[in-house]
């Protein structure tokens, strides 16, 4: 089950006897990492450091952030990285119908979903064939499950990002994020009260669909991991749909006391968890549970993880209200038992008692342990890259190189499978921008969201991967003119029994931690994923961050690149910082040019991000800049091709040039953004806005370039000069990683 010795030897004091089968079954699959949390606690204590701006973080399932006009926002990340690499379609696509109901929960309709995928290598010879294979297959399958739940179930799919590495062979990470928005005074509750209240089961029917999911999920995968599939649950979208509109209906009714999903461990962690945050129990029949199959045990009842559930507590004698709503959207909707005074939840099955136990030991007393963590090899000799040794490459190989990688390359294969305009609240969509716009009814203002994350970054300096996470996907939200508010986090490593893996765990936190505190946007929810290895190793430590952005007026969004007329392009710098290995350290040019991993990503200006991110943010408010995309990976080139491709524009970008060409064109130096400004616009004249607004937040801003209808990509250094067709790039990156998908 997942236990250790140890930990039953606890369970037998706590309870003062043996353990039934049922309440081994229950503290198996609370006190795994999954749901207790056991090794990570002590370091996603960090977290708790810092003011969180917010309502409840921590106590629900996520935190509420005040975006004003009354409004509140939520939001989510979760993994479902362990059902996806056994059953790819399902175990994407019941997590993204988990991280609705989370977000649903809170009393939020859900606006809008987000991803982060990862997957070993698609292209030949990156790996055996039979493993690039198996990749495809698992690409292919995984946002296939997305598109088909998200499609149906009525919430737009509007951003995320697809990554490809050797590590991820058999393991891929699925993480699934949401976004919601609800009145703040209409915030529910997880917290059962109120002896003799009854506890509601709705919903679908309960199966034997992902019984022991928890577990699975806190364990390393195997060659054997395929007879997991039974752990692995099955999704219905529609009824999905049916539960959003049947919930936030039964919660206007003002019956409702507190409400849970029934996601990991089912039953047992809903009634567990809403009885332990409101110090009372339960008492429940499980004779009375929708049933899919015949005969099901009680062990099963309380352990299946079938899909497209909810507990709910309501006030006595106005159950019928509550209930009526669910049958009219044509769900199952029971009484199954009561709250009580006594902390202890009680649960028969056939008449008999199989479970009767303090919830908080389940939910609260959970063992944690402090791990050991070691500074591995790798990481020192990382920092002793040295870039004169590269050999030079052609500046055209190498942009059409990245520009053609399934890593860099457009996802536009991905996102157009994404429902990503239902309810008519998105105003920029995937591939447009360097983030998602919405524009949520009721309200002039404008929410921007992105998830992101660079694992490589991670893997050979994890404190500055977690920094770098946080400041990225800062920048992305601000490139869309909003200011970033908010943060929710996915966190994905190998075993924390590994000290090298715990090592790059810790660090990564602390550097989220750091960097969200610095541009005040609070880690309002989150997510741990452990135990993400095979037989041939862990995956790179891949922390991923996203962030949800606020602008007053939606109308002032920014995309990433001007489509019409001619103008300016302006760049902005944060001066001063330190700059190691060139900025080639980690970078996308070392990796796919030269095959090595190694140096250190450039650690970024915490405090001018921030004050970067609000340049932004007023400059478009002011209409000072018409668009804007900051420079990551790739490097300032591959941002302008980008630029170029996205608004079908011709471009030329002028630089002085760093220490070599390499150097000059794909250095990745954090807190860089290309800005697009018309000819009309006196941008940078000396007591000019744009001018005066940068010198305010202390940041560097120079003429680079300009941009026009030539279609032309054009490039100038003390190295030399060179220009491609816009057109012949825009195939290259458009088209890459569909037809990586298709060979072989």
């Amino acid at each position: 089950m997942g236990l250790r010795e140890s930990e039953y030897h606890e369970i037998v004091r706590m309870l003062r006897r043996e353990p039934t089968k049922t309440e081994l079954g229950m503290f198996a699959v609370m006190w795994s990492e999954h749901c207790g949390y056991k090794y990570s606690r002590p370091v996603l204590a960090a977290f708790k450091k810092y003011k969180e701006a917010m309502e409840g973080a921590g106590l629900e399932n996520a935190g509420v952030v005040d975006i004003g006009d009354g409004l509140g926002v939520t939001m989510k990340v979760e993994s479902h990285n362990h059902p996806s690499a056994v059953e790819p379609y399902q175990g994407a696509a019941t997590g993204v119908g988990g991280i609705i109901r989370d977000i649903l929960t809170m009393g939020a309709r859900p606006i809008a979903c987000l991803n982060s995928l990862r997957f070993g290598p698609i292209n030949a010879g990156a790996d055996e064939s039979t493993v690039i294979e198996r990749n495809r297959y698992l690409c292919e399958h995984v946002v296939a499950g997305i598109a088909g739940y998200g499609n149906c179930v009525g919430v737009p799919t509007v951003a995320g990002e697809v990554s490809f590495h050797k590590s991820y062979s058999g393991n891929p990470l699925v993480n699934a994020m949401c976004v919601g928005i609800l009145p703040l005074d209409e915030v529910t509750t997880a917290a059962a009260s109120g002896a003799g209240n009854p506890v509601l089961y709705l919903g679908s029917a309960t199966g034997r669909d992902g019984i022991h999911g928890a577990t699975f999920a806190s364990d390393t995968l195997s060659e054997d991991s395929n007879a997991n599939r039974p752990n692995v649950q099955i999704g219905d979208p529609f009824a999905e749909k049916l539960l959003i509109e049947a919930t936030l209906e039964a919660l206007q009714t003002g019956a409702v006391v507190a409400i849970q999903d029934m996601g990991a461990a089912g039953l047992t962690c809903s009634t567990i968890e809403m009885a332990a945050k409101g110090n009372v129990g339960m008492d429940v029949d499980l004779d009375l549970v929708p049933m899919r199959e015949a005969d099901m045990s009680g062990y099963e009842l309380l352990l299946s993880e079938s899909q497209e559930r909810m507990l709910a507590v309501a006030e006595k004698g106005r159950e019928e209200e509550v209930l009526s709503v669910f049958r009219k959207w044509g769900l199952k909707a029971v009484v199954i038992g009561h709250v009580v005074d006594e902390p202890v939840v009680t649960v028969r099955r056939h008449g008999e008692v199989i479970a009767s136990v303090d919830p908080r030991f389940l939910a609260d007393q959970c063992p944690v342990y402090t791990m050991e963590a070691e500074v591995p090899h790798y990481h020192v000799r990382a920092g002793q890259f040295d870039p004169s040794s590269l050999p030079p490459v052609s500046l055209s190989i190498a942009l059409t190189t990245l520009l053609a990688s399934p890593e860099l390359s457009s996802k536009r294969w991905v996102y157009q499978q994404y429902d990503q305009q239902v309810q008519t609240q998105t105003s920029v969509v995937a591939g447009a921008a360097d983030a998602a716009v919405l524009s949520p009814r009721g309200t002039k203002k404008g929410l921007s969201a992105k998830i992101d994350g660079n694992s490589r970054y991670t893997y050979l300096h994890p404190r500055r991967g977690g920094r770098l996470a946080v400041a990225e996907a800062a920048r992305n939200v601000a490139c869309t003119g909003a200011l970033p508010v908010a943060a929710t986090d996915g966190l994905n490593f190998g075993s924390p029994e590994q000290p090298h893996v715990f090592w790059q765990f810790r660090e990564a936190v602390y550097g989220i931690a750091e960097a969200a505190e610095i541009l005040q946007t609070p880690v309002i929810s989150g997510n741990v994923s452990f135990y993400n290895e095979t037989a041939r190793g862990e995956v790179f430590p891949t922390p991923l961050v996203g962030i949800l952005g606020v602008m007053d007026d939606a109308s002032a969004r920014l995309t990433m690149a001007p489509t019409e007329g001619a103008g300016k392009v302006l760049l902005v710098q944060i001066p001063g910082l330190h700059i190691e290995h060139e900025g080639l350290g980690a970078s996308s040019y070392l990796a796919l040019m030269h095959d090595r991993e190694e140096g250190y990503p450039v650690d970024p200006d915490l405090q001018g991000e921030a004050r970067l991110c609000r340049f932004l943010n007023e400059a478009a408010k002011s209409r000072l800049i018409t668009a804007a995309h900051d420079v990551s990976e790739g490097g300032i080139l591959f941002a302008a091709a980008e630029s170029a491709i996205t608004g079908n524009i011709g471009l030329s970008i002028s630089l002085e040039g760093g220490k070599s060409e390499a150097a000059t064109w794909f250095a990745e130096v954090p807190g860089q953004v290309l800005v697009f400004v018309p000819d009309s616009s006196a941008a940078l004249q000396d007591g000019s806005d744009l001018a005066s607004l940068a010198q305010s937040y202390e940041l560097a801003i120079t003429e680079t370039g300009a941009y026009d209808q030539s279609n032309l990509l054009r490039v100038e250094s003390k190295f030399g000069s060179a220009s491609w067709p816009v057109e012949d790039l825009r195939q290259l990156y458009l088209n890459s990683l569909e037809s990586a998908l298709k060979m072989g």
